[in-house]
């Protein structure tokens, strides 16, 4: 059970492991959505193409879309290449990394769905029949041009009457999905050529620009963190003292129903410390509006000429309350 547990901290805490399992997930789910619709092609000239390229790419569209709602460093890339300026400069080779982590994320379940659909060789049968040459088939050779229209548009039908032991039936069906798991084996072999090279020569590139990328998307995706958790815990104070003085001032009407407040007005005290002065609503929103517009630059040296190490420690709202752990995510790898 505990080995669970830290599994489960390890996921919590670490946003690319999260990712990646939302990314495999996904991928998991298309290929099981695949295999579980009943395809049916309409067996019309007119229809089986927009219905066999339809089956083809429209969910992978909506896969490539969910996989850029669930990803939280969309967000966060979106957030850092919006924001005014500030006091802190726009890099944007962290925003290149994080756009190019996201898009290869997101693409991961789209592939798979095409690359099944291609091996399968459905779609492309249903998309393409009606677009084979029927000099090449002895039965549909004979027929009228309307009629061969009809034929080849059912050749993905095979319990029609007519197409039941038609012979030209099955060698155009044999062809196109020959075609189709062609071209299916050869993305798959693509990408993975693509993954082999990417992973391998990119030891020969700038490395240290990477490196630097890599550390301040992470610390980007870190600091939102740690100021939404300190945003909750200062949220957490402000109603503890809300309530308070709310039951301060319905002391009389308590008293006669015999309650006691003595024990959290003995905490108030404490509390009003850790909300750092910031004890009205127009506050907090001046505050939130500071850290949007205005987001401090990347020099903590300051801050620590002004506090020395101890006294920073003790003052942090995470540090003294007993009630709350440690907030900072431990995050391994972006």
């Amino acid at each position: 059970m505990d080995r669970f547990r830290m599994i489960f901290q390890y996921f919590q805490s670490n946003s690319e492991s999260v990712m990646n399992g939302i990314c495999g997930l996904l991928t998991l789910a298309s290929i099981k959505m695949y295999t579980s619709i009943d395809f049916s092609c309409p067996c019309l000239p007119q229809y089986n193409m927009a219905y066999g390229l339809g089956i083809m790419f429209v969910p992978p569209i909506a896969l490539f879309l969910c996989g850029l709602i669930l990803n939280r460093q969309s967000l966060v890339m979106l957030e850092e290449w919006s924001r005014p300026q500030g006091h802190r400069k726009k890099d944007l080779a962290v925003i290149r990394y994080l756009c190019s982590s996201i898009i290869q994320r997101a693409m991961v379940a789209p592939a798979a769905w095409i690359i099944v659909t291609l091996l399968d060789g459905k779609c492309l049968i249903c998309a393409f029949s009606s677009s084979m040459d029927p000099e090449n088939f002895v039965d549909f050779a004979s027929a009228s041009p309307v009629q061969v229209q009809q034929l080849l548009a059912k050749v993905p039908c095979k319990d029609e009457e007519l197409m039941r032991n038609n012979t030209s039936r099955k060698a155009v069906s044999r062809y196109l999905r020959c075609w189709s798991q062609a071209l299916g084996w050869s993305i798959l072999l693509i990408l993975i050529v693509a993954a082999f090279l990417a992973r391998w020569l990119r030891p020969c590139f700038n490395q240290a620009a990477l490196l630097q990328a890599r550390h301040w998307s992470n610390y980007i995706d870190i600091e939102q963190k740690i100021f939404e958790e300190t945003c909750c815990e200062h949220s957490r104070l402000f109603a503890h003292k809300c309530i308070l003085h709310f039951f301060e001032s319905m002391r009389r009407e308590i008293r006669l129903h015999r309650f006691s407040l003595s024990r959290e007005g003995e905490g108030a005290e404490g509390d009003q410390d850790l909300l750092r002065g910031i004890t009205d609503q127009e506050q907090v929103n001046k505050l939130l509006q500071m850290w949007y517009f205005e987001k401090p630059p990347l020099d903590v040296s300051k801050a620590a000429q002004r506090h020395p190490l101890g006294q920073e420690r003790s003052s942090l709202p995470w540090a003294d309350s007993p009630r709350t752990g440690s907030v900072f995510p431990q995050h391994t790898d972006v």
